[in-house]
């Protein structure tokens, strides 16, 4: 479940090929040469992680129950043990369409707030209806469900934050040389 890639949403990257590479949006890419090509990889797989991480968190969400008639107890237990409503699909549709276009910043903001807004009793048993589910779908009886649905809730935050971070690394040249300036000192 790859998010698409589009160019609005990667503003990030056409700044840095723009700044580091001076390349414009409209460039012909027949006046490439290779150290253009190469650039361009480098610093789109610098950009990767945010768009690898929105993946994931999508993948995370696609391994639970369908928000449909049939997965409707589950959302509705899921509410109940969590006490948040930030999970419901209904709240989550937009942030999930707009994380399928490739900006995953918007859920990954909101997956934090509803993680936070959780008590630790809260998580647990959020934790129990999402194991539930996931041994369920996965067919794995063996395992308790509260440890996979709290691995599934750790994972869920983690990468939330890898998108969130991913998002707010700073292109800033002074930033970049105050950092190695520091590096090389030590």
């Amino acid at each position: 479940m790859l998010p698409e890639v589009r160019t609005h949403v990667s503003s990030t990257l056409a700044r840095q090929l723009e700044h580091q590479l001076g390349l414009t949006p409209h460039l012909d890419a027949g006046s490439l040469d290779m150290e253009g090509v190469v650039g361009i990889a480098v610093l789109a797989a610098a950009h990767s992680d945010g768009y690898a991480a929105t993946s994931h968190l999508l993948g995370l969400l696609a391994a639970l129950p369908a928000p449909t008639k049939a997965g409707e107890r589950f959302w509705s237990d899921l509410w109940r043990s969590s006490g948040t409503a930030y999970l419901l699909p209904v709240n989550i549709k937009a942030p999930v369409l707009r994380s399928l276009a490739g900006g995953g910043t918007d859920l990954a903001r909101q997956i934090l707030s509803a993680v936070d807004e959780m008590t630790p009793p809260q998580r647990i048993a959020a934790g129990e209806v999402i194991g539930q589910a996931l041994a369920e779908s996965d067919h794995l009886p063996d395992l308790k469900t509260q440890v996979i649905g709290e691995l599934w809730l750790r994972d869920l935050e983690l990468t939330a934050w890898r998108i969130l971070h991913a998002d707010s690394r700073s292109d800033d040249p002074a930033g970049r040389k105050a950092f190695i300036d520091v590096w090389t000192s030590v």
